[in-house]
């Protein structure tokens, strides 16, 4: 999934950095430059994804940083979460198209800018 999206968003000029699971995440957010959004799963083999999340907006650090989830969560209700409760910056459902992956990462940066 990490090569699916590089490969997506490289093609718009844009640098992807991806990590293979919450833990590695985390180390690599600990560090200078931080990324302007956050592609984040919610379903991760060594942490749950909300943990990453709740971990992210709990540092002063990262909390500005604007969070699409990318999940195989599609029930409306774990959008609703999503969105309503967690106030995530988008929600996309896998399997998505390049075209909805890219509306969204340049909808949150566009909003980001402003």
């Amino acid at each position: 999934m990490i090569d699916l999206i590089r490969l997506i968003l490289q093609r718009r000029g844009i640098e992807v950095q991806g990590a293979t699971g919450g833990a590695e995440a985390l180390q690599i957010l600990a560090q200078d430059p931080l990324p302007d959004l956050i592609l984040l799963d919610l379903m991760m083999p060594d942490m749950d994804g909300w943990a990453v999340y709740q971990r992210l907006k709990a540092d002063a650090r990262t909390a500005h940083i604007p969070v699409i989830v990318v999940t195989a969560r599609a029930q409306s209700i774990d959008r609703l979460i999503g969105l309503q409760i967690a106030r995530v910056d988008d929600y996309i459902v896998k399997p998505f198209s390049p075209q909805e992956l890219l509306a969204s990462v340049e909808k949150v940066l566009a909003r980001r800018a402003a």
